[in-house]
Formats: structure tokens, C-alpha cells, sequence
């Protein structure tokens, strides 16, 4: 329970910020954030609207964010070694993200409105959720058919063929098999390579 006094955030504390409406120009309050209210240590205190629908959500969103960043600062994050591969298996997620909300959607069938507390007709937010799904997976495929993935990987393979090939001739000549016998281990490594 808050104190019926308030309290400054002299200690540290992130204070309310609000602009007075007395006192100097550009002089804020000293009040801790979000004090009398349900959001104590984020937005505004009691006394500057800290309890308004707008400033709970804002004190909401603040708190998730903040909780991110504290998260993320913990993660261990290596570099992507092969983004080609990373930002396919992000589409394979977006894809699937976005089946995932279709089958939600379909079973809706014709109730994707309702009748809101005022009175008007309002989407679900489930084919907004969709439609957004389905906005990320149009911009990340678009994304792949721009860097032209697949030549790239296309060649990428050639090179690892390639080497291989270069590392196969060099144990042949290294192990003194030359002539038919040769000709034959590349035919069948070559084989091989195909099957792969």
C-alpha cells in the first residue's frame, strides 16, 4: 500500500518527471514515478495522472520494455556465421507463425467482428494479428527473392564442390592412384556428390 505522503526520489529512485505547474519553467516533479498508483518506478506519480487509463498503459509498456532490455543485457550473443541460413530459418518461423494464426482465424468463421462496449462494430484482434503475420512474411520473402538466396547458396555449394574435388585429386596423387583406377574413384565420388 502507498503512503498517503509522497515520496521524493532522492535516493536514486526514477522520479514522476511531470512539468509543474507552479514553480519555475521547465521544473519537474521530485515525487517517486508512478507513486499512489499501481505502476510504483515507472511514469507519472498519482498527482500528475500517473492513474489515467493512458499513463497505466504507457507504465505497462515501459515495464515490458524495460524487463527486454534487462534480458537482452544477460543473452550471450554470438555473430551470425551464415546470415543466408539464419534468415531462412527466420522465414521458416514466419511461415509457420503465420499458419499458426490462419488456423486460429478459420475457426473464427463468420465472427471476425463483434459489437465493442461502445456500441461499435470492431475487428477481432486475432485477424489483425493475421494480417500483421502476413505482412512479415510477404517482407521477409521479399527480402530472400532480393538477395537472390538461392544463387548464392547455389554457388557457395559449387565451391564446396569444388573443394572437395581439389582435396579427392590431391589424396589420389598423395596415394599414387593414377590412370583407370582414378578415373574411377572421381566417377564414384562424383556419384556421391550428386546423391548428396
Amino acid at each position: 500500500m502507498t503512503s498517503l505522503r509522497p515520496e521524493h526520489a532522492d535516493d536514486g529512485k526514477p522520479k514522476c518527471g511531470a512539468q509543474k505547474r507552479q514553480g519555475a519553467p521547465g521544473e519537474t516533479c521530485t515525487f517517486v514515478a508512478g507513486w499512489g498508483t499501481d505502476h510504483v518506478g515507472t511514469g507519472h506519480c498519482r498527482l500528475h495522472g500517473g492513474n489515467t487509463r493512458t499513463q497505466r498503459a504507457a507504465a505497462r509498456a515501459e515495464k515490458a520494455e524495460a524487463e527486454a532490455r534487462r534480458v537482452l543485457a544477460t543473452l550471450d550473443v554470438a555473430p551470425v556465421a551464415d546470415p543466408f541460413a539464419a534468415l531462412s530459418t527466420l522465414a521458416g518461423q514466419v511461415l509457420a507463425w503465420q499458419e499458426a494464426i490462419s488456423h486460429i482465424v478459420n475457426k473464427l468463421g463468420d465472427r471476425v467482428r463483434y459489437e465493442g462496449a461502445s456500441g461499435a462494430e470492431q475487428l477481432r484482434a486475432e485477424v489483425a494479428l493475421y494480417e500483421r503475420a502476413m505482412d512479415r512474411t510477404g517482407q521477409i520473402l521479399g527480402m530472400i527473392a532480393k538477395l537472390n538466396i538461392e544463387d548464392r547458396m547455389a554457388r557457395v555449394t559449387e565451391r564446396q564442390a569444388d573443394a572437395l574435388v581439389s582435396a579427392l585429386e590431391a589424396a589420389l596423387a598423395a596415394a599414387g592412384v593414377t590412370g583407370t583406377a582414378a578415373d574411377e574413384a572421381r566417377k564414384a565420388a562424383a556419384r556421391h556428390l550428386r546423391a548428396v
